[in-house]
This record gives structure tokens, C-alpha cells and sequence, in this order.
């Protein structure tokens, strides 16, 4: 019920981090994979990493904060593979900065990355999608709790939860499984910088976390395969948190 073989993956930001995490696990379970970013660079890379692992997977150049380049992922990935059976929407950005000194535009640059793309990825899968496609967002910690310098990023991955059950909802019909998992604090080049502008942040987390680490991407590869998979078949409309239970700790 985990076997992805004949299956295709887009993944938005799959050239790194969290996404090429999730990638490298739909990769493993059989599927194809289309790595879709803006860094070409990096995407050639991601994407011989993932054919050494036996996949099928090209990049697609992508700003998801544009609809027509969004448009020509979708086209681009049907008329290469044939068809689209996942959606992971993993790009991401942030601007940490205090909400009293954010200007307008840095605050639209999030939104526009993180929620306006994801729903934007959503609603052109949405055709080849139907009749039994998978949506996976990737929201965030920060969907549940506050930040002093990540108001954009919080109130844009808020929204990714509730267009997550807003799309369950609307596309149950459709036979469209849309799900979220909110990411703790992972090891990633964005939280790197994170450490370098917050002193004592990874000392914070490591003693709020009950598993006593940081998360690493690989620990995205289960999560992803079971949400693309028909292990999950009955699952709808959740947000996972996938953090080492720093959610649970009070």
C-alpha cells in the first residue's frame, strides 16, 4: 500500500532542504519526480541525486509566486510524464523582521510564496488530479504558535492550514486527498540562518524538544510517502506535525 510505481510527483522546492527530503522518500517508493524551483543549479543536482536512486525526475524551472509559470509546470510535467498524481507544496520564504518594521511589499513576498503559490500549484493540479490525486502542503510550526519576527511567515502558513481543509472539503468529491504537515525545527540552510540571527535559539530548542535533536530532512521521507500513498486513503484535511513532539511540549 506504500508502492508509488507509476506515479508522478511535483515538488516545489525539491532541489533542498525539506523538499528534496520529501522527494528522495516518493523517489524510494517508485515514483517520478519533477523538481520544481527557481535555482537551476541546484535542481540539476537534486535531480541527479534522485536518479541515482532509481527515479525518473527532470526540473522544471518555477516561480510559484507566478501563475503563468505555474501554468507551464503543470503542462510541461503532463506532456513530459503523461500524467500528475501528487502535489507537494514545499515552497517556501521568510523575512524575519519584527511585524512594526516589515514593509508591504516583504510582508506580500511571503504570502504570495507561501499561501497564494500553494493555492495557486492546487488549483492548476487540480485537473489531472481528480479521481484520485494527492495534495500535500507544507505549513509549519508556526501555524500553530506566535513569533516576534515572523508575522508574515506565521499568518501565510496559518492560511496553509485552513486552505489544507478548505480543499479536503471541496475536492472530497473529486476523489483529491489534501493534506498539511507542520515541520518543526529542522536543519535546513534557512534555519542555519535562523541560529545566525537568533543567540540562543538552538539551546532553546533542544531542551523543548522531547526527542533532544534537531529534525533532519530525511525525516520527511515516511511522511510523504504515506501521504501519497494508499496507506492513507482515509485521511483528509489533517495537519501533521512532524517536529519531535516540540508541539506537545508544554
Amino acid at each position: 500500500m506504500f508502492d508509488l510505481s507509476g506515479k508522478v510527483a511535483i515538488v516545489t522546492g525539491g532541489d533542498g532542504g525539506i523538499g528534496l527530503g520529501m522527494a528522495r522518500g516518493l523517489a524510494r517508493a517508485g515514483a517520478s519526480i519533477v523538481v520544481a524551483a527557481r535555482n537551476p543549479e541546484k535542481s540539476a543536482d537534486a535531480v541527479a541525486e534522485l536518479q541515482v536512486l532509481g527515479a525518473q525526475a527532470i526540473a522544471i524551472e518555477t516561480d510559484v509566486s507566478r501563475e503563468s509559470s505555474i501554468t507551464a509546470l503543470m503542462e510541461q510535467t503532463v506532456a513530459y510524464f503523461g500524467r500528475l498524481d501528487v502535489l507537494v507544496n514545499n515552497a517556501g520564504t521568510n523575512v524575519r523582521l519584527p511585524a512594526q518594521e516589515l514593509t508591504l511589499e516583504q510582508w506580500q513576498q511571503v504570502l504570495d510564496t507561501n499561501l497564494t503559490g500553494a493555492f495557486l500549484c492546487a488549483k492548476a493540479a487540480y485537473p489531472h488530479l481528480r479521481g484520485g490525486g494527492k495534495v500535500i502542503n507544507v505549513g509549519s510550526m508556526l501555524s500553530l504558535f506566535g513569533s516576534a519576527v515572523a508575522a508574515a511567515y506565521g499568518a501565510s502558513k496559518g492560511g496553509v492550514v485552513q486552505l489544507t481543509k478548505s480543499l479536503a472539503v471541496g475536492w472530497a468529491a473529486d476523489g483529491i486527498q489534501v493534506n498539511a504537515i507542520l515541520p518543526g525545527w529542522i536543519d535546513t540552510a534557512l534555519t542555519r540562518t535562523a541560529r545566525e540571527q537568533l543567540p540562543g535559539l538552538n539551546e532553546r530548542v533542544l531542551a523543548r524538544s522531547p526527542s533532544g535533536r534537531w529534525g533532519v530532512p530525511a525525516d520527511f521521507e515516511g511522511i510523504a510517502v504515506f501521504l501519497a500513498s494508499e496507506a492513507s486513503a482515509f485521511i483528509t484535511g489533517a495537519a501533521i506535525p512532524v517536529d519531535g513532539g516540540y508541539a506537545s511540549e508544554v
